[in-house]
Order: structure tokens, then C-alpha cells, then sequence
């Protein structure tokens, strides 16, 4: 793509010291454990380093100190070697296209020309001291120029260079200004500064350099030294400010591809009245429908509805700033996944082509077969049906390659016991140690009421009365019961209730809201021991309430299946929108924008946070495009349907808060926990065998050891947080615009001290790292099979003074089967279940760091804190693997059962069931 001259063989050394630099010392490049091992990156990432060579400059050499980041800005400036000029090289490293078109390597040779002419790409290297001339950062300017360099054994990688001629007394070089005068922007790797006596200068940067024409401003890339606002070298203070300033833009106009622009919008894009009205849908965020804000896109307004935003379409993508765009190992992998979907969706479209309707699965061997033998179609049904469907020449072609259309994996639940799903221990074991660990609670109080107001909902009194109750704990007082924590509930009746009437009036959907209770026995064993769904009340029925227990003859046993088959797509609904949705990638938004808005990237936080804000802008727009729009995946698979989005903000207005997002807090607020600082994480679990909250702790206290000690090393004077002015407007920024309906709740955490930095900041890596992780990678280990977890159901259970009554008496097999969602709802949401549970091959893992991150600071006390992070969380997959083999542990070991891995650290690509990103980044 660019070309340099002819290089020295000094040069050359360089160059092999790039690509063969090993990796830094103590920090883990890939993990592996039980499964095959992951290159973080793959070859691509593990290429780009730089070199740690010095470089020894013709007229003389800088004794410069690179390592110690606790001396100031003045000490670490390096001193003039000679009155002279110094001869500097800055390498910058390049990463190309993967796939290239004919088209592309004719402009890479384009580009090579114009670069050897020194046309190319332009660098201004900013000393950290004042030129007291400017009352600026001294500074230096020169250009990449020279013909094609060495070609490197990695394709995908380029390093070019450009040499700078420097006063004696210029100082340490804190920042490169870079203009690309290409008609296109290029992907940085990296900068390294060679000529110092003690070791090159990095600027740490992947980031995308537009081109000039889209923005004559050039970027600005700070050295990988953290400075907190009061320390900012003088040189570099008003580039600090300057890149904020254009980082926030001015909350004007459409956002363009290649902008890096962070700004708020309420959800006010998952609608298209334009295109349809049945697609108009309610603006998320506002007094009435409160909601996290997302980044702005600055589209124009619908024709039809000036508060709702115009929508971009499949597959045109959505603003998002261009450095949060998937890299293009992700985009091939996504891309892949999209492939596959279609595939899936694909399957029972042919079907429903064929038959004209789509159609329930009959019998349970037909679901099998999904798994066991694809499905078949005869060459020519298979031609028509893609032409009926449009589907691409591609498409076509991959049809026409044999019968066997699509081959499910057998999902995790059903491979090591394929009748686990009916029993009740295995209902009740994954509320505990499911994809939907974090709803169960424990009953505190007795009666169970409502605090719905009666006047709409009728009676608040629950229909699980004392009687009820005691006759199935074996005759133990519920006051007993409660007293010795032995009752648990998953209660979703406050939240449903009031949209069961808008969903059950939805064609073939039919709900209700529940209550589930649980019995924790002598034995240590939790069982579900009765299930209230309950409609609204109406004026024939003032009491809508029915209760169901397990039974014993078989006509209850098939009416207990369904009710649980009813919890469990509620629980599914519930999982999707509120635990997985809302309050992992929607809450997450506003702090990654405040991160980029408010702190410098010099700024240690934000070097902290920078990981874990890693693709979420970018999967959060593709989910508001395909996902949870109107119409989308979402809704048409889901049991509340077009009211989905609303179900969530209504969860946010009455059930979410940012102190009660922490492990800690939600497991004592459930009541599955209590404080006890004997125990090593200060809480003693009420179930000892909590497989997600057990594993979670050890995770959420690495974290947090690992934050506090980040946070002391950087602020050890008591008033130094209150004192750091962006860190102060970012907390500021994230309550009273990102969390904008929430701003005036009195629950938000002050930021007075260094420890109330550090539970703000383990809180939000959490969420991003580990409670991502626990209910996003189970989702087809355990949704891939229908009956287990349904996402919605088409019927309510017969009652015996209706005509499908008699129909569930002769055949409750098919009364079950055409409850569950048809072949086509089915399947299609398998193929979204398999694609959210998909590992990238470029994956950055908590603990982990990749080859472009390997130079993320330069401060060798934070190298080895990060050190003992990476092996405690080693520590930790030892410990969760011992766990999943003690045949104590009835919730994570016996005949069957799948280990619970959600919370193990490291893992390869694909389904996996384990692994902890660093990001919500799928």
C-alpha cells in the first residue's frame, strides 16, 4: 500500500525485531484449557509488534528512559545528546486487507507510488515541552517516502517509515500527528520511535486514519504513557483538549462512515411507520418509556412520525464511530454467521413454500432430526424455493451441492441425557446454573402480594397460599420455611401482567404472568413445587389465578409440563430483554461513549476501560437493526412480540440501578446471599452450590483486586479523584446524559474517593466481561432445543371446560408440540441462539492481552499488576474445572449433566459454553 527508500541493514535488523519480538514477559498471549487452543487474533495479531531494539542514529544517540512512569513529564523528556541534530525513525505499522480484490492491489500499487514520492502520508512528531516561541509542544514534520519496503513474511501486515531530524534539546516526543493524503483511509497498527539510547517510543494506536478529503484534520496519537489531567505534560495540553473537543462533535448533522463522533440518542430508531404502519413503535427514552441512551446517528426524521428517526436497511450499515467497527477478522466471521442463519432460516421457508403455511412440529422425532439428519428436499423443490426466496446466485450454488440442507448441533443440554429437560430437577438446577442465572430470589415475606394497583389488576394477594404450599414441603410451616431461607421464587408477575392483554391479542401467541416457587430440601436439592400464571382479571374472572403442582396420575403431569413450558418462555423473554439486553449491552452504551467523550486516551481510566468497550457500539446498532426493531427477530420469535422493547424499558424504569449491577449487591438484594467477612469474598452464598453466583465471585473479586490496585498506582493522594476533572465529568456524563431518566435517582454511587472509582469501575467491567458472558454464550447449549426453553408459546393450557380440552386428553403430546413455536420460529431463532453463542477466532479474553495491546501503557509496575491478574484468573479456570468434577456439586456434576463452564475464562472459537471476553462484543 505505501512505500519507504531502500533501508540500511540497521533498518533491516529493525525489521526482523518486529516480527520477532516475543511476547511481553508474564502477559498471557492465548490460554488453553480442555478445548483447542486460541491465537488471540490469529496471524494477523500475532504479527503486529514492534521492535525493542535501539536504533543508533548517525549524528548521535538520545539517552532516553522509556520505563518509568512515575517520573514527570520533565524527567522523562530525554536530554540533549549534543548541541546537533538527532537522526530519528518512526516505523508505523499497517494492516491490510485480508481479502483483496484486483481492484485493490492495483491501488495498493497506486498508493506505493505516491507514498515514494512522499505524497502520502504526512507525520508531525509533538515534543512533550513548550517551544517557547509558540507557547506549544515543539514539534517536527516529515513524510513516509521511498520505494516498496522488504516484503514481510505476513501478508497482511506493512511497516513504512519516515525519518525526522531533531534539535538536541527537542525532548520526549509525546504525541504524532498523522494526515493521510490518500484518496482513502488506512488501518495503524502502531508507531514506534527508534533513536533512543534507551529503547523506542510507542504510540499504541489501531485505529483508522481518514483521509484528508473527508477531514482535513489530521489525528492526533498520544505515547502509551498515562497522565491524569493535573500532570499532562505542557506540550501536549491543548492537543489533550483538542481531541476531546473533536471526539464530541457538536451534536449536529448526519454521522458520516468515517467520522469518530460520540454523542447520545434515545431509541428512537427500532420503528418504520414509513415503511409500514403495523412497524410504528414508541420512542425509548423519555419521561413515559424511560431507557439507556445509544450513540447518535443524526439520521433525519420518519415522514410519518418527525419524533422517530429514518431507518437504514439491511445490509447498509449503521453509524457507529469507525474505530468501533468489527475488524475483518470479525466481519468474516459475523458475515459467516449471517451465512449460516440464512441457512437455518432457510430450511423451514422451503417448507413453508411447499406446504403454504408454516407448520408445528408433530412429534419430537421431528425436532430430533434437526440434529440427527438435516432436512431433505428433492434438487428441483430445492431450486424453486430459492428462486421463490430470492436467494443470491451463491445460495443457489450451495444448495444445489447436495440433499442435506442444514445439520444442527446437538445442543449441550440434550447431548449427554436427551430426556434431562422434562425432569423437574434439571427445571430447577438452571435457575441456578442456566443461561438465566439471575432471577431467582429468595421469599422474604409471606403472603406473596402484588404491588400492582388493584384497581386495573385486581386482588394483589398471589393464589400460592399457606395450605397449598405446606402440603407440598411436607407439611414444614412456610413461616419455618422461610425462617431456615428454604423458599425461593422467580417472580415475573408485576413485570408481565400488564402487557399479557396486548401480547395474548397478537396472532398464536399466547402468555401469562408468573410465579414459580422452589423448595430447597434437606437433601441440598431445589425442586419447583408450584407454578401460579395468571391473566388479567376480567368481569367474569376477578381472580384469574391458577396455581399447578407436579401431580402424580398423567393428566397432571402434562398439564405441570406445559405450565413449566409456559415459565420457561417467560423466563426466556425476560432473559433476552431485560438480563442480556438491558442490562448488559444497553447500559453498557452510555459508559462507553462517556469514556471516549470525557477522557483523554492518555488518561489511565480510559486505558483501563479501553478493552472492555471493544465492538459493542457495533453489535448493539446491528441489534437494533435486525434484532429488536419492528419486526424483527426479537419480536416474531419472542413471547412479547411487537411490545418487546417496550416489556424492557418498563424493566428499566421499575427494576434497574447502577449500585445494584455489582455481583455482590444483586446477590444480597435477591437474598441469595448474605454479608460475612469470614468467607474469602465477604458474602456466604444461602446455596452453597450456586454454580453462577460461586464462579462469579471469584471472577468479580479478581476484577476487583486487580481495579484497586490499578486505581492506587494512579491515584494515591486521597483527593486526587475529586479532584480529576475529566474523570468527574465522565461519572457526570454517564448519569446525566447517557442514564438521562435516571439522573435523579439518590441510589447513584458518589465519586468523592479512590474507592468510590474503584466499585464504579469494577461494576462496569463486570458487566462488560463476566455477566455478559454467564447469560450470552448459554444460549443454544441451552435454548437449542425447543422444549427446553421455548421463546414463546401459541397456546394456554386447556381448562376443562373447553373444547381443546378433549383434544389434550386423547393426544397431549400434540397438544404440548402445537403449543411450542412452529418449525420456522423454531429454527430461526436456533439460528440467532447459535450465532450470539459464537466465540470470534479474534476473541480478546479477560486477562489476555493480544499482540496490539502488548504496549497499551508504559509503566512496568502496571505490566506486573496485569501480570498477576492474568495468572490469578488461570488460578480461577483450575479451581471452576475441580468444581465441575466434585460429585458433591449436584448442580454442576452427575450422570448427564453438562459442567457448568459459562464463567471459565479462556476458550477457543465457535459454541463453546465457556468464555469470558473482555467486551460485549457479540
Amino acid at each position: 500500500m505505501f512505500a519507504v527508500k531502500p533501508l540500511s541493514s540497521l533498518q533491516s535488523d529493525l525489521s526482523r525485531a518486529v516480527f520477532l519480538r516475543p511476547p511481553a514477559i508474564g502477559i498471557r498471549q492465548a490460554r488453553v484449557s480442555g478445548r483447542q487452543g486460541r491465537v488471540n487474533g490469529g496471524a494477523v495479531k500475532a504479527a503486529i509488534s514492534s521492535g525493542d531494539k535501539t536504533m543508533e542514529a548517525e549524528k548521535g544517540k538520545v539517552p532516553y528512559s522509556d520505563t518509568d512512569s512515575s517520573s514527570s513529564s520533565s524527567s522523562a523528556s530525554p536530554a540533549a545528546a549534543s548541541s546537533g541534530m538527532i537522526e530519528l525513525r518512526a516505523v508505523l505499522t499497517v494492516r491490510k486487507k485480508m481479502r483483496q480484490r484486483l481492484v485493490d492491489k492495483m491501488e495498493d500499487q497506486l498508493e506505493s507510488f505516491i507514498n515514494g514520492i512522499g505524497q502520502g502520508i504526512s507525520l508531525r512528531l509533538v515534543s512533550e515541552e513548550v517551544d517557547p516561541v509558540t507557547k506549544s509542544g515543539k514539534s517536527v514534520e516529515s513524510t513516509v517516502r521511498g520505494w516498496l519496503p522488504q516484503q514481510s513474511e505476513h501478508p497482511y501486515i506493512a511497516e513504512y517509515a519516515a525519518d525526522f531530524s531533531v534539535p538536541g534539546d527537542f525532548g520526549c516526543p509525546g504525541a504524532v500527528l498523522v494526515t493521510n493524503l490518500h484518496g482513502k483511509e488506512f488501518h495503524l497498527s502502531e508507531i514506534v520511535i527508534h533513536g533512543f539510547s534507551e529503547g523506542p517510543v510507542y504510540f499504541s494506536t489501531n485505529t483508522w486514519i481518514h483521509a484528508r478529503k473527508d477531514n482535513p484534520e489530521s489525528r492526533i496519537i498520544f505515547r502509551n504513557q498515562a497522565y491524569l489531567p493535573s500532570e499532562t505534560p505542557p506540550g501536549l495540553k491543548d492537543l489533550r483538549h483538542e481531541d476531546l473537543l473533536g471526539i464530541r462533535g457538536n451534536g449536529k448533522g448526519e454521522r458520516k462512515a468515517h467520522e469518530r463522533i460520540y454523542d447520545y440518542a434515545p431509541y428512537n430508531d427500532l420503528g418504520n411507520p414509513d415503511k409500514d404502519d403495523e412497524l410504528a413503535r414508541p420512542v425509548l427514552g423519555c419521561d413515559d418509556r424511560p431507557y439507556p441512551r445509544r450513540c447518535r446517528t443524526g439520521r433525519p426524521p420518519m415522514r410519518t412520525d418527525p419524533l422517530s428517526e429514518s431507518r437504514i436497511e439491511k445490509p447498509n450499515p449503521v453509524y457507529v464511530p469507525r474505530d468501533e467497527t468489527f475488524e475483518e477478522i470479525k466481519q468474516n466471521t459475523f458475515a459467516a454467521g449471517r451465512m449460516k442463519a440464512l441457512l437455518h432460516n432457510l430450511v423451514p421457508s422451503i417448507a413453508a413454500s411447499l406446504s403454504s403455511s408454516d407448520i408445528p412440529f408433530k412429534c419430537f422425532s421431528e425436532i430430533d432430526r434437526l440434529y440427527i439428519n438435516g432436512l431433505i428436499l428433492k434438487e428441483g423443490d430445492q431450486m424453486e424455493a430459492a428462486a421463490n426466496l430470492l436467494i443470491p446466485n451463491v445460495m443457489k450454488e450451495v444448495l444445489t451441492v447436495g440433499q442435506k440442507l442444514l445439520k444442527y448441533e446437538v445442543p449441550a443440554i440434550i447431548s449427554r441425557d436427551r430426556f434431562a429437560w422434562l425432569r423437574d430437577n434439571e427445571f430447577a438446577r438452571q435457575a441456578l446454573a442456566g443461561v438465566n442465572p439471575v432471577s431467582i430470589e429468595l421469599l422474604k415475606e409471606f403472603p406473596i402480594v402484588s404491588k400492582l394497583d388493584p384497581a386495573i389488576y385486581g386482588r394483589p394477594e398471589s393464589a400460592l397460599t399457606r395450605e397449598l404450599i405446606e402440603k407440598e414441603i411436607d407439611g414444614m410451616s412456610v413461616e419455618k420455611a422461610i425462617e431456615e431461607k428454604r423458599l425461593f421464587i422467580i417472580d415475573y408477575h408485576d413485570m408481565l401482567l400488564p402487557f399479557i392483554d396486548k401480547i395474548n391479542s397478537l396472532p398464536n401467541r399466547k402468555a401469562y404472568a408468573s410465579r414459580t416457587l422452589f423448595f430447597y430440601n434437606q437433601s441440598a436439592f431445589l425442586r419447583p413445587i408450584a407454578i401460579e400464571l395468571t391473566l388479567p382479571a376480567t368481569p367474569t374472572s376477578p381472580q384469574n389465578k391458577r396455581v399447578y403442582t407436579h401431580g402424580h396420575d398423567s393428566t397432571s403431569h402434562w398439564i405441570w409440563k406445559q405450565a413449566k413450558a409456559h415459565v420457561c418462555s417467560v423466563d426466556a423473554g425476560v432473559h433476552q430483554l431485560v438480563n442480556h439486553w438491558l442490562r448488559t449491552h444497553a447500559s453498557m452504551e452510555p459508559y462507553i461513549i462517556a469514556t471516549y467523550r470525557q477522557l483523554s486516551s492518555m488518561h489511565p481510566i480510559y486505558k483501563l476501560l479501553h478493552p472492555h468497550m471493544r465492538y459493542t457500539l457495533e453489535i448493539n446498532a446491528l441489534a437494533r437493526q435486525s434484532l429488536i426493531n419492528g419486526g424483527g427477530i426479537i419480536e416474531a420469535c419472542f413471547s412479547p412480540g411487537r411490545y418487546a422493547m417496550e416489556l424492557s424499558s418498563a424493566a428499566y424504569k421499575s427494576m434497574w440501578r447502577f449500585d445494584m449491577e455489582a455481583l455482590p449487591a444483586d446477590l444480597i438484594r435477591r437474598g441469595m446471599a448474605v454479608e460475612d467477612p469470614s468467607m474469602p469474598h465477604g458474602l456466604k452464598l444461602v446455596i452453597e452450590d450456586y454454580p453462577y453466583a460461586a464462579d462469579g465471585l471469584l471472577i468479580w473479586s479478581a476484577i476487583k483486586d486487580w481495579v484497586e490496585s490499578y486505581v492506587a498506582h494512579f491515584y494515591p493522594d486521597p483527593n486526587s479523584t475529586a479532584s480529576d476533572v475529566e474523570l468527574q465529568s465522565w461519572w457526570d456524563e454517564i448519569k446525566n446524559k447517557g442514564h438521562q431518566d435516571k439522573r435523579n435517582e439518590p441510589w447513584w454511587p458518589g465519586l468523592a474517593t479512590k474507592e468510590d472509582l474503584c466499585k464504579i469501575l469494577t461494576t462496569i467491567i463486570w458487566v462488560a466481561s463476566g455477566q455478559h458472558a454467564a447469560i450470552n454464550f448459554g444460549q443454544y447449549p441451552f435454548g437449542g432445543y425447543v422444549p427446553n426453553r421455548p421463546t414463546m408459546m401459541r397456546r394456554l393450557i386447556p381448562q376443562e371446560d373447553e373444547p381443546e380440552y378433549q383434544k389434550f386428553i386423547l393426544n397431549p403430546q400434540a397438544t404440548f408440540l402445537s403449543s411450542l413455536p412452529t418449525q420456522l420460529q423454531a429454527t430461526k431463532v436456533m439460528a440467532v441462539q447459535d450465532t450470539l453463542s459464537t466465540h470470534s477466532p479474534d476473541e480478546e479474553y479477560l486477562g489476555e492481552a493480544s499482540q496490539l495491546q502488548r504496549n497499551w501503557i508504559n509503566d512496568q509496575e502496571v505490566l506486573e499488576m496485569f501480570k498477576k491478574f492474568s495468572a490469578r484468573l488461570e488460578e480461577i479456570e483450575m479451581v471452576i474445572n475441580e468444581r465441575n468434577s466434585d460429585p458433591q456439586l449436584k448442580n454442576r456434576s452427575g450422570a448427564g449433566i453438562p459442567p457448568y463452564e459459562l464463567l471459565l475464562p479462556s476458550s477457543g472459537p465457535g459454541v463453546t459454553g465457556r468464555g469470558i471476553p473482555n467486551s460485549i462484543s457479540i
